[in-house]
């Protein structure tokens, strides 16, 4: 239970703290707008380090080598655990946005940081607001941003990694109007660090494994139809595989 209060208390201390560091890097996006993407990343980067140093969790990465370094990708991951945003966001080299629920935005000082770090908010029950947020993805595709969404709409709450809930194709859009790179990302046990003993934070052992990229026009017509269930099947094929690694 130590884990979880300290983990509180660095995440409100923080936002409350960094009230400042919004102003200033503000104030270096009017002169810079470069310098202070990646200011605000590298900050955001350190602050969920120490979170994840906290946590006492084990992170074994593999497969980095497959994300591409010279353009904007598309990473697509399954969603177990508040801390899959952590774990993927501490790897990011380049400038990466998230796509999150849009009661998110709703959040005072978390959703500024969220915008300086070019998350988009994505309403799932408004048709109209969906699809302006993945133009609004496409977009930041085509100036060089990768983007991070976790197809399933919602972390899954099922008992096990290999159950993952329907992946929303409609998330592939940013990739097929793009053809920028998809990079499936498979998280095998991060549930455990949290939400499986809820409110408890458990030192525990994850593995993260960037799996080959997947070009949207090399795939034939019928698996680029289905591009969520191909990504999918390659992210549980991925799953099983690391299972004996937790």
């Amino acid at each position: 239970m130590i884990r979880f209060i300290l983990v509180c208390i660095t995440v409100v201390g923080y936002l409350i703290l960094s009230i400042p560091l919004l102003i200033i890097e503000w104030i270096i996006g009017k002169f810079n707008p470069r310098a202070k993407d990646i200011s605000s990343l590298r900050i955001i980067q350190a602050v969920f380090r120490f979170i994840l140093w906290l946590t006492g969790v084990k992170v074994t990465v593999i497969g980095e080598e497959n994300i591409p370094k010279d353009q904007a990708v598309l990473f697509i991951g399954n969603h177990r655990s508040f801390f899959d945003i952590l774990l993927t966001y501490t790897r990011c080299q380049r400038l990466t946005g998230y796509v999150a629920k849009a009661e998110m935005e709703k959040i005072p000082l978390l959703s500024n940081w969220m915008r300086y770090l070019h998350c988009l908010f994505l309403d799932r029950k408004d048709i109209k607001k969906g699809l302006k947020t993945i133009l609004a993805g496409i977009e930041k595709i085509k100036e060089g941003i990768s983007i991070c969404i976790f197809p399933e709409g919602t972390r899954n709450r099922n008992e096990s990694d290999l159950d993952m809930l329907e992946f929303h194709e409609g998330s592939f859009k940013l990739a097929t109007k793009t053809n920028c790179p998809i990079v499936p990302i498979a998280l095998n046990n991060t549930v455990s660090i949290f939400e499986k003993q809820f409110p408890k934070i458990k030192k525990t052992h994850v593995v993260i494994e960037y799996c080959q990229p997947i070009i949207p026009s090399e795939l034939s017509r019928e698996d680029k139809k289905f591009i969520g269930k191909y990504t999918q099947n390659i992210i549980l094929d991925t799953l099983k595989k690391n299972q004996e690694l937790v």
